[in-house]
């Protein structure tokens, strides 16, 4: 059994000098939360997308919340979404008081199916919300003609997608919202924290409003020699502002972003090139879909479990064994306890189960090395030879 000396562990973030002399003159500036800084982040992010305006927030769960608060959704609308996420996408809809309602993922790329999408579509359904799996856009021509169509909102949830382009866009300009995920292991990280795009003024405004206690969107300066210490609570809002802290970091990481994305592109065109030639592995996507970009946040195998004497579970220790991390993305959302009181049923949604049986996510971001890779390629070839039928 080969094995690394030390453990290579599935994802890490991409940071130096550029982001720590960032937080250090911030920190001396004696100006800590949210204020020009998180201006400036909020700026550049509109420059790179080319949306029109950019909220910036503390998580993608509470840009995707603000969303749907902001259009008004709630108490018995419906919102269309993918079992293949992480529950964020799932409680945002239930924190506004609406229901979830899930369409298959088209099992060729792991995103929403719009087939699958228009079945779902009943009279109470308000919003469709595409998640871009992996960091591949979503089919989003055929999403934006279902929204039309049928008079509904599109929100985006890109947290894999920071940098991804579709037909030349970049993500955050296509559907009527689009909320950003800035997480630890994500493309771009500020530790944690979202932000919201849109060409919506309206929607924007409301989202600042209620991103803090829904007090008027200038309180923010209100501390500062051009504020005034009056404000005033225009409604129920919450306390989901970002800091200048992290806002600092953010703009460094947008400034590398796409260099970033590019060697996170070459390390997955060298995994395909690799596992290709395993029989008990399955490149995916393969083929990608054309005209779009992907930034590969994930990078997804799936298990050829036939041609293997282990299953899924195995193989993670197996890798482990071998010092590789892995992860899993992601269990159904109709598996989860809490979500059995929608009435779902394994069975109901047979693409992203087959997936989910066979996915492993290896490791891949922008401070691999080559040899790292080799060692990823090595211990997933002698994982495959070993326990062979």
């Amino acid at each position: 059994m080969s094995k690394r000396e030390r453990f290579l562990p599935y994802a890490l973030p991409c940071l130096d000098e550029q982001e720590e002399q960032a937080v250090i003159e911030v920190l001396r500036s004696g100006w800590l939360t949210t204020g020009a800084k998180t201006r400036q982040f909020e700026q550049e992010f509109c420059d790179y997308t080319e949306a029109k305006y950019a909220v910036a927030v503390n998580s993608c769960t509470a840009a995707m919340h603000l969303v749907l608060a902001s259009w008004g959704i709630g108490q018995g609308d419906e919102v269309i979404t993918t079992p293949l996420t992480f529950c964020a996408t799932i409680e945002a809809i239930e924190y506004v008081g609406a229901v979830p309602v899930l369409a298959d993922i088209d099992p060729a790329t792991g995103n929403m199916d719009p087939a699958q999408v228009e079945r779902a579509i009943s009279p109470r359904t308000k919003a469709i919300m595409p998640v871009h799996y992996g960091g591949l856009p979503c089919d989003m021509d055929a999403l934006m003609y279902l929204a039309q169509h049928y008079g509904l909102r599109i929100l985006e949830d890109a947290a894999h997608a920071a940098g991804a382009e579709y037909k030349g866009r970049k993500i955050g300009t296509i559907g009527h919202a689009t909320a950003f995920s800035f997480y630890a292991n994500k493309n771009m990280t500020t530790g944690e924290g979202g932000m919201i795009t849109t060409n919506d003024p309206d929607l924007a405004d409301q989202c600042r409003i209620l991103s803090l206690h829904g007090i008027s969107r200038d309180a923010w300066k209100r501390y500062t020699e051009v504020g005034t210490w009056y404000y005033e609570v225009q409604t129920l809002g919450f306390k989901y502002n970002i800091t200048d802290i992290q806002s600092a970091i953010g703009i460094c990481q947008l400034r590398k972003l796409d260099g970033m994305n590019a060697r996170r592109q070459q390390i997955a065109q060298q995994y395909h090139q690799a596992f290709r030639e395993m029989d008990f592995v399955q490149t995916f996507p393969d083929p990608l879909p054309t005209n779009r970009t992907h930034v590969w946040h994930l990078y997804t195998i799936l298990l050829n479990l036939s041609a293997l004497r282990i299953d899924r579970a195995q193989f993670i220790e197996e890798l482990r064994a071998r010092n590789v991390g892995t992860s899993v993305h992601y269990i159904p959302i109709h598996y989860h306890p809490h979500y059995q009181r929608y009435g779902w049923k394994r069975g109901q949604f047979p693409h992203t189960e087959s997936y989910y049986d066979r996915t492993l996510s290896l490791p891949l971001y922008p401070t691999m090395s080559d040899a790292d890779v080799a060692d990823v390629i090595e211990a997933v070839y002698d994982v495959g030879q070993a326990y062979r039928r």
